[in-house]
């Protein structure tokens, strides 16, 4: 039998509230790490109803029973921690992590490339999908692109580049993504959770209707009012149809959270 790790006194900075970022906030928070979550200041998450960057926008959130909280300081994330619950901090160019010196930092911003994270932020560093060499400017990459290896932890080299193509959901891949046909400020009209059709208007931007391709079910919206770009992705149908899902941490957020669980382990702190 090894040494049992003592997870209450190792603390975990999480770049990136995101769906698969709170997926891996929430593993290590029920293992018992100090969890801290870091987000921008308007997140532009499509999976809302399951991410803790809406703490950012609604001031708490809870996700498969884990409360997040937004908090602005010191006291508050220390404060938070003795609640139970995942602290939220506002800090997009990382000045938490040189201030509090994190034993593990977890790079789950999943924006393909690096953006700053650098391996010598903390003793363990780790970060999730393409951007990043193991090795060069992380300790361990976790594989995020879905199929055989997803989840897996990577000590040298690099993740599977960056495809451009939504993963396979039901049988549907690019079509289940619902994408601003021209810039300007997205309106929402349906809600996350609500059965749709083919051909039916979800959301707006700029007047123009952003429709959905295929029957099923708003995964994921963005957040009413935030400014879009022709192209981008504003949301997320699930042609399953099962509406808990929308509301509960997918396969692949837990998957990438046990490889984000095995590093930690592996590397040690």
């Amino acid at each position: 039998m090894g040494t049992k790790l003592d997870t209450a006194s190792v603390t975990v900075v999480v770049r990136g509230g995101g769906d698969l970022g709170t997926g891996v906030a929430w593993r290590l928070h029920r293992c018992g790490f100090r969890v801290l979550v870091t987000e921008t200041e308007q997140p532009t998450v499509i999976r809302r109803a399951v991410a803790f960057a809406s703490a950012v926008r609604d001031n708490r959130i809870t996700v498969d029973g884990v409360t997040a909280l937004l908090v602005s300081d010191d006291e508050e994330i220390d404060a938070a921690w003795s609640q139970g619950v995942v602290p939220v901090a506002v800090d997009s160019t990382g000045v938490i992590i040189r201030q509090r010196r994190p034993d593990v930092v977890v790079d789950a911003i999943l924006a393909k490339e690096n953006l700053g994270t650098r391996v010598d932020d903390a003793p363990s560093v780790i970060a999730l999908g393409p951007g990043f060499t193991a090795g060069v400017d992380c300790h361990a990459v976790v594989e995020t692109n879905r199929g055989h290896n997803l989840g897996r932890v990577i000590l040298q080299g690099s993740a599977e580049p960056n495809t451009g193509v939504p993963g396979t959901v039901g049988g549907e891949g690019a079509l289940r993504v619902l994408r601003a046909p021209v810039a300007g400020v997205f309106q929402a009209v349906r809600e996350i959770g609500d059965r749709v059709q083919k051909g039916e208007a979800v959301a707006y931007a700029s007047g123009q209707p952003i429709r959905t391709a295929i029957d099923g079910v708003v995964r994921g919206l963005l957040a009413e009012g935030l400014p879009v770009t022709a192209g981008m992705k504003v949301g997320d149908v699930d042609p399953r149809g099962v509406v808990d899902h929308c509301f509960t941490i997918s396969e692949k957020a837990l998957a990438i959270g046990g490889g984000v669980l095995e590093a930690i382990l592996y590397l040690g702190v």
